[in-house]
């Protein structure tokens, strides 16, 4: 396998509560960029880890790249687009649980797929390559096909594609229009990482199984149910198991949880870890990352 990760979506300007009323502090991040960042530090030295998306040509922009390559993730495949920036999210809290705020009209990453010989440059000699229903959010319909062809061609050459759900309606023409794309997305996976309290909501799956062999039957060989503090399922080529997560005992903010899980799972699969070590890696990750405010804890 080649030893190079790569993360497709969107980075944003995150705006974080800082604790004291009214103040927050500003950062960069966004769902895949967060798996991505987490990945570099969980892989050994002699893995790449790249991000492909797009961004303005403006400081903030200037900005989140010199971020981005600070954190160690490459930014060869993120592309430069004039008359554009990036997007903006505002977090809230309540009890350690976040809501989101987005601007994100004008925000570049929207026109990630819309170069297919790009897009197949930036796969080409990939390992893993990982993206998320967001992905496919920010995406019109031509550009999401242009996507799901080049993971194809990425999967012929040999890479692995790993695949989060994500279920944000809010982004959402409407439900059925979110199930269609999330549901052919993930016959275009090897690894599919949902999260149970969403699927429930989504696609009424009344339990982590259900939602587990809804997956593998549309073609993924691997599943991962998440399920906040609760028992994760896995169900891989067709052997169903049940992992309890070590208790959490502090959450400041679960901002990240998901994307973090994914990333420690990724990264000692990828290392040759069994199943249930990866689960309980990602476990750790996403534990550590909770306990924290803002969606990357150093």
């Amino acid at each position: 396998m080649q030893r190079r990760f790569v993360s497709v979506g969107e980075c944003m300007v995150e705006m974080a509560p800082t604790g004291t009323a009214g103040t927050f502090a500003m950062g960069f991040a966004g769902d895949t960029f967060n798996t991505a960042w987490y990945a570099r530090r969980a892989l050994p030295d002699d893995w790449r880890v790249d991000y492909v998306s797009c961004v303005g040509t403006d400081p903030v922009s200037d900005r989140m790249l010199a971020f981005m390559e600070h954190g160690g993730v490459g930014t060869t495949h993120v592309a430069r687009i004039p008359d554009r920036t990036v997007g903006l999210y505002l977090i809230e809290l309540s009890d350690g649980e976040r809501s989101f705020v987005y601007w994100r009209g004008q925000s570049a990453a929207r026109l990630l797929a819309r170069d297919p010989a790009r897009l197949d440059a930036a796969l080409d000699g990939a390992g893993l390559v990982y993206f998320s229903g967001i992905t496919l959010a920010i995406l019109d319909a031509r550009d999401r096909a242009v996507l799901l062809e080049a993971l194809d061609r990425g999967r012929a050459a040999g890479a692995q594609v790993a695949f989060d759900p994500n279920l944000r309606p809010r982004l959402w023409r409407d439900l059925d229009a979110m199930r269609a794309a999330v549901t052919k997305a993930a016959a275009h996976a090897d690894i599919v990482l949902p999260s149970f309290d969403d699927e429930a909501a989504v696609f009424g799956d009344a339990s982590p199984e259900a939602t587990a062999r809804r997956y593998a039957a549309g073609g993924a060989k691997l599943v991962v149910v998440k399920n906040g503090p609760g028992e994760m399922l896995t169900l891989d080529a067709g052997t169903v198991a049940v992992h309890a997560p070590e208790r959490v005992a502090r959450v400041e903010d679960t901002t990240a949880a998901g994307d973090s899980f994914n990333a420690g799972f990724l990264a000692a699969r990828l290392g040759g870890a069994s199943l249930a070590n990866a689960v309980r890696e990602g476990a750790r990750t996403a534990a550590r990352v909770i306990g924290a405010r803002g969606a990357l804890v150093g």
